[in-house]
């Protein structure tokens, strides 16, 4: 580790503002071992009284494109490296989507997506997301997410994420999507994805107003008989929920 990648301490009383805060993130995941593309559609609103630029954070990243605007930029005239994406002379408002490549098989780090045993995984705490996409991965910054993902449904029939499932599908090629939506603020650390081979198991919590709330275990196939448990626990702690608060 060079002296430059040596962690820094920061203080409470540097701390600083983003130039701009994010209101909405949207991603979309091509999901495969080794070349998986990351869609990803921010909108930004300028912070005032910052300087009108925006340093994205990265890691191990391949930037493939990038739209200010839906305006498609030159990569060769782009301050931006795998770690960092930086842009000047911003309006108050816009929108940047941006296409990145990571190779989740290649991930040793465990942080951002990885695979293991034939499974998609996400580890973004502390600043991991910066292994998926370029963003102000800190926990200052937050906002709503919804997240496509996109895999061969024979080999990844459960695609999972934060929030509820708004849609599902089928494609022609082969492949099928599931659409989440997480419409509470969060910072990019507490981003989420599992997909890969997963067996469910399958419950319901009948809350005190009598809604019928489901309850779902995903876990490998031969840890299923082990759930029984987790899932009780899970009921127990809901209803403890309840009576006291």
């Amino acid at each position: 580790m060079t002296e430059s990648q040596q962690p820094q301490a920061i203080h409470l009383k540097d701390y600083r503002a983003p130039s701009y805060w994010v209101d909405s993130v949207k991603l979309s995941f091509e999901l495969d071992p080794d070349c998986t593309l990351v869609h990803s559609t921010v909108s930004y609103r300028h912070n005032p009284g910052s300087p009108r630029t925006l340093i994205l954070d990265g890691n191990e990243l391949t930037l493939i494109e990038a739209h200010l605007n839906e305006e498609l930029l030159a990569l060769d005239q782009l301050d931006y490296s795998s770690e960092h994406l930086r842009l000047t002379d911003l309006p108050e408002h816009f929108t940047l989507q941006l296409t990145t490549q990571i190779s989740p098989r290649s991930n040793t780090a465990l942080e951002g997506l990885y695979l293991s045993h034939d499974k998609f995984y996400t580890q973004c705490e502390a600043e991991g997301f910066r292994r998926i996409t370029y963003y102000q991965d800190r926990p200052d910054v937050m906002a709503s997410f919804e997240t496509t993902l996109i895999a061969p449904e024979a080999n990844t029939p459960v695609l999972l994420s934060n929030g509820n499932l708004i849609n599902k599908g089928k494609r022609p090629d082969g492949k099928h999507f599931a659409v989440w939506h997480d419409p509470f603020p969060k910072p990019a650390y507490l981003f989420a994805l599992v997909a890969g081979q997963l067996s469910q198991l399958k419950d319901e919590f009948v809350t005190k107003s009598g809604r019928k709330v489901e309850l779902h275990i995903y876990v490998e196939p031969e840890n299923l008989d082990k759930c029984s448990f987790a899932m009780q626990a899970i009921k127990h702690a809901m209803r403890w929920d309840e009576e006291v608060y």
